[in-house]
């Protein structure tokens, strides 16, 4: 085995079989990774080896690792921990979806769950979900595909990963949404800013949006709004430092409002550019989305 690679960029996809590994590999490759797929576990550490000896040809391997592979739990985590040491420091992009979701796509192509054996498609699912508990909950971007077409999955990964190359070690997106629209699945953080007086009810305001100087202003005029910046803000920084701790290198923040209009939009743009000079220990890239802005 080599020794630190520190150019070297390593994405496990993992997660409920069904839920869209497939698409999200396909998407990583178009991308311009390096996929492999079905990779046993216990043979992570040669791929990354190999990858380190490339000389640069290789800079980033995604491996498709599933409950296929005997004795995957542990030989994932061995794994993991053996290109740790090599230097690497792996990222975990889990998929999962809903069981009525899942039911419905294996019902489509007519294939029986992996682990079902000689019981039903649920007990199979069931089965997964708890083999599966432990490396969800230490991954670093949880994607929920329940309702999202090809398209739209391949599109949460490409925003993901995009802009990872030579980027950021802490890659964040802030996003605005309004609450009458659902919360966002994939969200690791969220905050509710409807304490916040309502600009909806305000007429010069109304067909205005967060974005927009006046209402702005008027957001950031309110009490309690400039005092929850500052007190998010520090918030994140512990948080975030805790992720960079932890290995996390991806993380959704998710700000909602009634409608995802106006309040909500406001704070995002405001909260972004603080996170942008925040320091949790390594460099830090933000993005922002406002999901449901335009959506009335």
């Amino acid at each position: 085995m080599t020794g630190q690679t520190p150019g070297l960029q390593v994405v496990v996809v993992t997660g409920l079989s069904g839920a869209g590994r497939s698409t999200a590999a396909k998407c990583l490759e178009d991308l311009g990774w390096f996929v492999v797929d079905n990779l046993p576990p216990s043979l992570l550490p040669t791929m990354v080896d190999l990858g380190s000896r490339s000389q640069g040809a290789v800079g980033r391997i995604a491996v498709v690792v599933d409950v296929r592979s005997r004795g995957f739990s542990s030989d994932l985590r061995t794994g993991l921990e053996e290109i740790r040491r090599l230097g690497v420091h792996p990222r975990v992009l889990f998929l999962e979806a809903a069981d009525d979701d899942l039911v419905r796509r294996f019902d489509s192509v007519r294939r029986p769950h992996p682990l079902q054996g000689d019981g039903r498609l649920v007990d199979g699912i069931l089965r997964e979900r708890e083999l599966l508990r432990d490396l969800r909950g230490s991954a670093d971007l949880v994607l929920d595909t329940t309702g999202l077409n090809v398209h739209e999955l391949r599109a949460k990964v490409s925003i993901a990963f995009r802009e990872t190359v030579g980027g950021a070690g802490l890659q964040l997106t802030v996003l605005s949404f309004g609450f009458k629209y659902g919360l966002p699945l994939d969200a690791d953080l969220v905050a509710d800013v409807r304490f916040l007086p309502n600009p909806h009810w305000v007429p010069e305001l109304r067909p205005l949006t967060g974005r927009d100087a006046t209402v702005r202003d008027y957001v950031l005029g309110r009490d309690g709004a400039r005092e929850f910046l500052d007190c998010y803000t520090q918030l994140l920084r512990l948080v975030f430092a805790g992720y960079v701790r932890e290995g996390k290198h991806y993380a959704l923040l998710a700000v909602g409002c009634t409608g995802g209009k106006h309040r909500s939009v406001a704070m995002v743009e405001q909260l972004a550019e603080r996170l942008v000079g925040l320091d949790p220990g390594e460099p830090v890239a933000v993005r922002v989305v406002h999901r449901d802005l335009g959506r009335e």
